[in-house]
């Protein structure tokens, strides 16, 4: 249940958690308020937000649940075909549900966004996965830090025309540099995609550091207690969080070039999350507080693939909050709006819920 609520957790502050916290921010002026509003935005370049968090704690999560499906196949006597049939179909369906959310209905090709938030969750899962189902677990970690110390060598060592080795600006960067020769359409920000082709690299091992946890969380509660479990992610993910800090005194922290430092500081913020999540769910059995996220978490595909444009929830909202936001007006009315959205929103979800309706991919 933890894992559903974090998911959940994670999606609420795309679907409208950042509008609610924007509105107490201008109706209390209270600076705890104040400086959560300044954590709901992307960092512009090098450095780290909150928002920042919210794609790769998605990618980790999905990376956690893969050793207890894999399990739970195995023992259902799935074969490897089987298996790997699951795996080539969600990595495809995640790649062909991003193209729909970048517009592919509209089939104007040329001008299409081909690289996309889905399509790097399926690609960068479907190489942990392979990992994760043909090596044993001593070679993940191996995988893990090869890849991380690999890219910043590729980055580091590789020149850019015209900029040389070792830039990591938009325009200089080796990441750009592909994404200009080899992606076709347009890239989001014109020199540079940040969910581009290099750049997908290191987000295997953001999968991958999932899937490491998730193969310490199933190990039988008899030889390591849940609390332990608890107190060796919550430290491991304490001295991740350092080590990407420090990695980025020279591998600068950049979520839109998905950097190794980048990899270890969303990393260790996501097992500090998933830590206490566990404790408090899982060990503590605090659960009730939770329902609201879970809600959420169990389609988050869903709502992702919504919010695109094929529901419109702001005219729902608007339907039914605007008369009286109109008559409150000012910060309580903003206030009142934002939290109208969340619940349009998370009613449409429970909905769902209750009907046992999931878009499982």
């Amino acid at each position: 249940m933890s894992l559903d609520a974090l998911r959940g957790f994670d999606m609420f502050w795309i679907t409208g958690g950042h509008l609610v916290i924007a509105a107490l921010a201008g109706l209390t002026g209270w600076g705890v308020f104040n400086w959560l509003e300044s954590q709901m935005h992307h960092a512009e370049w090098h450095g780290f937000m909150f928002y920042d968090l919210i794609f790769p704690l998605f990618l980790f999560i999905s990376g956690v649940t893969w050793p207890f499906s894999l399990r739970k196949r195995r023992s259902g006597g799935r074969t490897m075909g089987s298996i790997h049939g699951h795996m080539i179909q969600r990595m495809l369906l995640l790649v062909f549900f991003g193209m729909i959310y970048n517009g592919l209905l509209k089939f104007d090709f040329e001008h299409m966004r081909y690289a996309s938030v889905l399509a790097r969750i399926g690609i960068a899962w479907f190489f942990a996965a392979l990992i994760v189902t043909h090596t044993k677990p001593v070679w993940w970690h191996a995988f893990f830090a090869g890849i991380l110390l690999s890219y910043w060598a590729m980055l580091a060592l590789i020149p850019v025309p015209g900029h040389g080795a070792g830039d990591y600006s938009m325009e200089g960067s080796l990441v750009g540099h592909i994404d200009r020769l080899l992606l076709p359409g347009k890239l989001y920000k014109t020199v540079h995609d940040p969910e581009g082709i290099l750049s997908t690299f290191p987000a295997i091992a953001t999968a991958l550091m999932g899937s490491i946890t998730g193969n310490f969380l199933m190990k039988s509660d008899m030889k390591i207690p849940r609390i332990r479990k608890f107190y060796f992610m919550f430290l491991a993910g304490a001295l991740v969080l350092l080590a990407g800090w420090a990695w980025g005194h020279v591998f600068p922290v950049n979520k839109n070039l998905w950097t190794s430092s980048f990899v270890l500081v969303a990393g260790g913020i996501s097992l500090l999350f998933l830590a206490i999540f566990y404790l408090v769910i899982d060990i503590w059995e605090y659960r009730g507080w939770a329902f609201f996220f879970s809600v959420i978490g169990m389609n988050a595909i869903t709502i992702y693939m919504l919010q695109a444009g094929i529901i419109n929830f702001w005219d729902t909202t608007e339907f039914f909050f605007a008369g009286l936001t109109g008559k409150i007006g000012g910060e309580w009315g903003a206030f009142l709006m934002a939290s109208g959205y969340v619940a349009v929103v998370w009613t449409f979800l429970y909905i769902l819920y209750k009907k046992r309706i999931f878009l499982r991919v």
